[in-house]
């Protein structure tokens, strides 16, 4: 049997049924812009202080019945107490002056009995202002976060064994109903419980479609243009729902609003049903091969080109019949050589993304320009893919990574500016490597497992994401130990991935058999 490529090469690579394929299955990642990073403005903490309301004060004991407190050589209110109403309203009633009269450190204090203050400076409400994940509610807050990516670990899993089970389009377009409806959902929770439910099913819908839709066009495309969508496509649909979100956050200052915004544009993709094909590589692993010859002389019909009278041959057919049928072990797609390095880059991709998120005050600026330094990573993914081995680019980006990570502790504090700098670089390698780690999935797995390998794989990734706030909250103790513990991640990851197998400049296996071929290669060497 020809390869799969050669059999439709009378296609071409870049013909109108591409072009639709490419753009479309990009439009669709573009909701994965939006989920993770939502939670930057859905669970920000305002200013807030202990609300202090109908009890009759003077000026003088309103603007003082707040404690200040010194937070990083900062006098700031405090948030979590205040002094004491009663003994206030008596002494404002006896016409006492507080600072002047009345020393404030010898009042008793008390906690926001009445609820509390939240400015609106920068939001009108988060569901942090909603529910009050304040104070000693404040593990609520990024249990909020940690909830949400393991719903997406989860969904990862599980989407890619369905996948491989009944196809890619179907589970692409389930994913995105899923992310529609639930995000919808968001609007109408009426608590912090009922909030977390519909986050945790809205997490198993986030990351699900991307994986469909990288593997349905790694399937569907072919040469250059495979590269070009599995690296630098995929991850600009990703970048550009990523920018828009600040866009939409800023004209959209409360929590309720943006979730509904973020919906709605879900709602056009009803159309793309019909405009998008099932993996031809897909339906000739279940033996559906008529479906499959349909696709392709309708995409010959689009690219103006004639079809042969036969295009797949019946012995060839049932061959991938068979290997569909085969045994295989699922555990054996989990190694240590090729999950952590991709488990190290999206630990490293999520905090330096969080982190990051502090290079501006205003956290609109902050979000977009994390977003836009992720394109010229994602350029330099595709450049990589196109020119240099995988195993090769792999070990230079964790490499790169690490160096400016160790860097940072060695810069003086007056030198602000320099340890960003070095920051953003790691984050450009970052992203580098964790760009191309998803098309270097793809092409390891025959197409009966590709799916599902590649869901396996990214869900043991997607423990990162879950464990990166935990990182980056070990600054409080030394403030770059996350940059050490990420460096020497990477380190360890370079050293694993020498053992990754190679596929450079190789056809996609379609078999059991044709993946152990390349690992026996591989073990040779």
């Amino acid at each position: 049997m020809k390869d799969y490529t050669e059999t439709i090469g009378f296609l071409g690579q870049w013909g109108r049924f591409q072009q639709i394929v490419f753009f479309s299955l990009i439009a669709t990642i573009m909701p994965n812009g939006f989920g993770a990073f939502t939670l930057v403005f859905l669970t920000d903490t305002p200013s807030h202080h202990c609300l202090v309301s109908g009890i009759n004060l003077t000026e003088d004991w309103r603007k003082s019945v707040i404690p200040i407190r010194e937070v990083d050589g900062k006098q700031e209110l405090s948030r979590c107490s205040r002094y004491r109403l009663d003994v206030v309203r008596n002494l404002s009633a006896q016409g006492y002056i507080p600072g002047m009269d009345v020393n404030l450190t010898d009042l008793e204090e008390e906690g926001c009995v009445d609820g509390w203050s939240y400015s609106k400076d920068i939001y009108e409400s988060t569901i942090v202002s909603e529910f009050d994940l304040v104070c000693s509610n404040q593990w609520k807050q990024p249990f909020t976060s940690t909830v949400f990516f393991v719903g997406v670990l989860l969904g990862s899993f599980f989407s890619g064994q369905l996948s491989d089970r009944y196809g890619r389009k179907p589970i692409l377009f389930a994913a995105l109903a899923l992310q529609t409806v639930f995000t919808f959902a968001q609007v109408f929770s009426g608590s912090w419980i009922m909030f977390l439910i519909i986050l945790f099913i809205n997490g198993l819908g986030q990351m699900s479609n991307f994986v469909a839709a990288l593997v349905l066009g790694s399937e569907v495309l072919t040469g250059k243009v495979r590269v070009l969508y599995s690296s630098l496509g995929t991850c600009l649909g990703f970048a550009i729902g990523y920018m828009i979100l600040p866009l939409l956050a800023y004209f959209l200052r409360d929590w309720k609003s943006l979730s509904l915004a973020l919906s709605l544009p879900c709602v056009a993709y009803i159309p793309f049903w019909w405009l998008m094909p099932e993996s031809p590589r897909w339906l000739l692993s279940q033996g559906r091969v008529e479906e499959a010859e349909a696709i392709i002389r309708t995409a010959a019909k689009w690219n103006k080109v004639q079809a042969p009278r036969i295009i797949f041959e019946d012995c060839g057919v049932k061959k991938m019949q068979t290997h569909s049928k085969e045994h295989y072990n699922m555990k054996k797609t989990l190694s240590f050589p090729f999950d952590f390095p991709r488990f190290t880059m999206i630990v490293g991709y999520y905090s330096l993304s969080f982190n990051t998120a502090q290079l501006h005050e205003n956290p609109y600026i902050s979000c977009f320009i994390s977003a836009v330094v992720e394109i010229p990573a994602y350029i330099s993914s595709w450049l990589a893919l196109l020119y240099l081995p995988r195993r090769l680019s792999v070990i230079l980006t964790l490499v790169f990574g690490a160096v400016p990570l160790y860097l940072i502790q060695l810069v003086p504090d007056d030198l602000s500016n320099l340890s960003l700098a070095l920051e953003m670089l790691g984050k450009y390698s970052i992203t580098t490597g964790s760009s191309l780690m998803f098309a270097y999935t793809a092409e390891l797995y025959p197409t009966v497992l590709r799916n599902t390998a590649t869901g396996i794989s990214n869900t043991v990734s997607r423990i990162g994401s879950c464990i990166a706030p935990l990182l980056l909250s070990l600054g409080m103790y030394y403030k770059y130990l996350p940059h050490i513990i990420l460096g020497t991640l990477a380190v360890v990851a370079a050293f694993a991935a020498l053992f990754l197998p190679e596929s450079f400049k190789k056809p996609l296996p379609e078999t059991i058999e044709q993946m152990h071929r390349r690992e026996s290669t591989k073990n040779k060497c």
